[in-house]
């Protein structure tokens, strides 16, 4: 399976990136409008926070979804064994830690800034029947939404400790509307295709990697598609190297109407029970 890469400024990319999406429910981005050296900037300065004995300082609250989880926290719904991952969860409301400059809302900022323009690709391209049946336009969906999530991920070296069921992120597919994933320090995401395959997402050092959210597809009568992906155990040189990347998470406000009866809260929340982040009452 080629995951197509859509040049970002090419005057078909809106239709060959809805395209993609459509039939896989993942594109690449060639040349996106997100600054190379923010991004490195930023990686460089999560970097120092996780190896730093002051994230134990913010550890995040249960309710409210923010701050430094610690190794081994979560697990992908229906999966037996945590991810060999820890992470950090920023809001546009959460206090950056002690040394994380602004930086990280500047990059904040130019992902949720490219979301708009992209779901507008992504509406626009729906066919007219599916169009009638989304709720309110996708853009009004994330219009001044708090619920927007830049997840920075630090998955350890490996110790050759770990259950050999184990990985670093389980097989999953995201809740949200879609995903922006600058390019990780390493390589190991993996999408699966319709016969059950797993094939290995590469993507140049300045691209970016977007896939549909389960909220989109609910959104869209399954017109675009949430596929399973996950990030492998990496072997060799590679195992005894850190590896670190940032997806953007773009949520509409809690109140939107996904599909009938079903608000984006709601889902969320029913969602963060499966994989163990909120506690069932």
């Amino acid at each position: 399976m080629d995951l197509l890469k859509v040049e970002y400024r090419d005057p078909d990319a809106p239709l060959k990136f809805a395209k993609s999406l459509h039939q896989i429910g993942f594109a690449v981005l060639v040349d996106p409008p997100i600054p190379p050296q923010l991004v490195a900037e930023t990686y460089a300065e999560w970097q120092r926070f996780f190896n730093s004995e002051q994230k134990y300082d913010y550890r995040f609250d249960p309710q409210r979804q923010s701050g430094y989880f610690p190794f081994q926290t979560e697990q992908a719904k229906d999966y037996s064994c945590p991810d060999l991952k820890e992470f950090f969860h920023l809001y546009r409301w959460t206090e950056l830690p002690a040394g994380i400059s602004d930086r990280s809302w500047q990059l904040f900022n130019c992902l949720v800034e490219l979301a708009e323009v992209l779901l507008h690709w992504v509406e626009q391209a729906l066919p007219p029947d599916r169009r009638s049946q989304l709720t309110m336009p996708l853009s009004t969906m994330i219009a001044g939404s708090q619920e927007s999530l830049l997840r920075l991920i630090h998955y350890p070296p490996l110790q050759k400790t770990e259950l050999a069921s184990s990985i670093r992120a389980a097989a999953h597919e995201d809740v949200n509307l879609i995903t922006l994933l600058p390019a990780a320090t390493a390589v190991g995401l993996e999408v699966q295709d319709n016969q059950g395959d797993w094939h290995q997402v590469l993507g140049g050092p300045e691209d970016l990697i977007v896939n549909v959210g389960d909220m989109l597809q609910l959104a869209t009568g399954r017109y675009y598609r949430s596929t399973a992906h996950r990030v492998v155990n990496p072997s060799g040189d590679w195992a005894k190297q850190s590896r670190f990347s940032m997806p953007l998470f773009l949520h509409p406000r809690p109140e939107v109407i996904l599909t009938e009866g079903i608000t984006a809260h709601s889902y969320l929340q029913d969602r963060l029970r499966q994989i163990g982040l909120l506690e069932v009452s």
